[in-house]
């Protein structure tokens, strides 16, 4: 097994995996964290501050679990280009 061969998209490397299964999964939970946010700022909790507050919160945990996983995924694609192992592939 060579070095591409391990790291390459199949069904067995390990950005295969990742692409298939974790990405996927922590994108899942970033959104719907985002999405609790949005629905309890602006619908469930109409006045009250604290429950604003907490909201808010989750809205950008949520935006920035969405950002940085992207970031790192991009990152690792042109890592992966530049040493030429084919992502996609």
């Amino acid at each position: 097994m060579t070095f591409a061969d391990f790291v390459g998209s199949g069904s067995t490397g390990v950005v295969g995996v990742f692409n298939v299964y974790v990405i996927p999964l922590l994108l899942a939970a970033s959104f719907l964290a985002f999405l609790w946010g949005a629905v309890s700022y602006f619908f469930i909790h109409g006045g009250e501050d604290k429950s604003l507050a907490e909201g808010r919160q989750f809205m950008l945990w949520g935006l920035f679990g969405l950002v940085s996983i992207l970031a790192v995924w991009s990152f690792v694609r042109i890592v992966l280009s530049t040493l030429g192992i084919t992502p996609g592939a």
